[in-house]
């Protein structure tokens, strides 16, 4: 077993391993910690494929900052979690659909690198002599899968927005701002005049 492999079964298993704890985990603190984890696994995964930039992109804005943000804010927000899985059940029978469909699509790349090995080797882009790595991606993600990259972006605002309103709780006796109603006020509902007399303060 050469170096390179060794290190390909040691990411790969704690990968896995981290993943499945993401969802198995009770405390959501737990949860983040292990999705460091497994950010961290795959960056290393991605620089035994020789996609350092990849690697790199991966370590600093998931694991420097979305991972780190989900964790403070799963820390310091007061979040129900016990009222939020009460209606899960109900939501079940979809995301029952939706992994039978992700299991057929990855069963369905897996069967056909088995059945025809040469899919693989027509889909790769040639790259031109004298590009480096990161330049090379970024004209292919920005010319030619443009529109999927977009819509990538397209599917994580929405999930971003769904995220916030199903966290979103408003609490009774907490003072709001309403802009309508301070744009709206009047001079006499801004300011009170006080007469007072002299000496005696308010």
């Amino acid at each position: 077993m050469t170096l390179p492999l060794f290190f390909f079964y040691v990411f790969s298993t704690i990968a896995v391993a981290s993943a499945l704890m993401v969802i198995a985990s009770r405390n959501p603190v737990h949860s983040v910690l292990f999705l460091i984890l497994t950010f961290v696994n795959a960056s290393g995964l991605f620089m035994l494929a020789g996609a350092e930039f990849l690697a790199l992109i991966l370590i600093v804005v998931y694991v420097g900052a979305v991972a780190v943000l989900f964790l403070f804010v799963t820390m310091m927000l007061d979040v129900d979690f016990a009222s939020l899985k009460q209606g899960m059940l109900q939501y079940a029978p979809i995301g029952v659909v939706v992994g039978i469909i992700l299991l057929v699509e990855l069963l369905l790349v897996g069967g056909s690198y088995v059945l025809s090995p040469e899919v693989t080797s027509q889909a790769v882009v040639p790259i031109e002599a004298g590009v480096d790595n990161t330049r090379a991606l970024g004209q292919l993600l920005y010319t030619r899968y443009v529109f999927l990259f977009q819509g990538a972006g397209a599917v994580l605002l929405v999930a971003m927005i769904g995220a916030i309103v199903l966290t979103l709780r408003h609490k009774s006796g907490v003072k709001r701002q309403d802009i309508y109603r301070q744009s709206n006020r009047t001079r006499a509902q801004a300011t009170e005049l006080v007469k007072v007399k002299s000496g005696q303060g308010l």
